[in-house]
């Protein structure tokens, strides 16, 4: 399978380190800004993958879109603009899968807090927040993994309505549910549910040791992109490794 990468920071070196180990040729790298995003230059490219920024991510899905192309879109904060991507995705009937977080282990995460939290919807003895930590240069916050795992409680938890972002100063009404961020050196990705009632608490915490993890899902997903239409998630790929 033939990639393009889209912005080359610290997640492209990992992306084509993996490709290298997964024998996937990386045709073209371009920078977010580039222009070059034509049928011509990406003729021999079978999925792009965007590592960039909030600000180049929509441009960067018209411009690939147009040469109909696939895309993996691993940037998160631009999900205001998800509903303007899915009308391009089908007029120009390209694949397109993005996700808060391409982690096959925080995945996974998800649908363990999932179930957990199912289970607390009937004791209301318990409340529940959640936190977590990357590292300083990460430019949203809360984490695209963060707010996804606060929409998978409101679904599971009826007695939660509403997600409370960032620092409290005053007391918390118990409809909503507290995400609340840390930014600390180098830390690649930290998040923790915690289920918390007067007689104990429990704690599930998903620790990212490094990038490799994402840029590793970020290439299955490519891999299982190749050749798709219509907008797809990682729960899509996920699902796909259970049959």
């Amino acid at each position: 399978m033939n990639i393009a990468l889209i912005g080359y920071g610290k997640m492209g070196h990992e992306v084509e380190q993996i490709a290298h180990e997964r024998k996937i040729a990386i045709k073209h790298i371009f920078t977010p800004n580039d222009s070059a995003f034509t049928k011509h230059s990406l003729k021999d490219v079978d999925v792009c993958i965007d590592f960039t920024s909030p600000a180049s991510t929509y441009k960067i899905i018209e411009a690939v879109a147009n040469s109909g192309k696939n895309i993996v879109v691993g940037t998160t904060g631009w999900y205001n603009q998800l509903s303007e991507v899915v009308k391009i995705v089908k007029v120009k009937k390209i694949g397109l899968l993005y996700s808060a977080n391409f982690s096959i282990g925080m995945n996974l995460f998800n649908n363990i807090v999932s179930t957990a939290a199912e289970y607390f919807n009937t004791l209301d003895d318990y409340d529940v927040a959640i936190h977590e930590i990357h590292h300083r240069e990460k430019k949203d916050s809360p984490s695209g993994s963060a707010l996804a795992l606060g929409r998978i409680v409101l679904e599971q938890i009826s007695r939660k309505k509403e997600l409370l972002l960032e620092t409290s100063h005053d007391t918390i009404n118990a409809r909503k549910l507290h995400v609340t961020s840390e930014r600390v050196g180098h830390v690649a990705g930290t998040h923790q549910v915690l289920f918390d009632s007067e007689a104990d608490s429990i704690e599930l915490v998903h620790r990212a040791k490094n990038r490799r993890g994402f840029a590793l899902g970020a290439l299955l997903a490519a891999e299982w992109l190749k050749g798709k239409k219509g907008v797809y998630t990682m729960n899509d790929v996920i699902a796909s490794l259970h049959k």
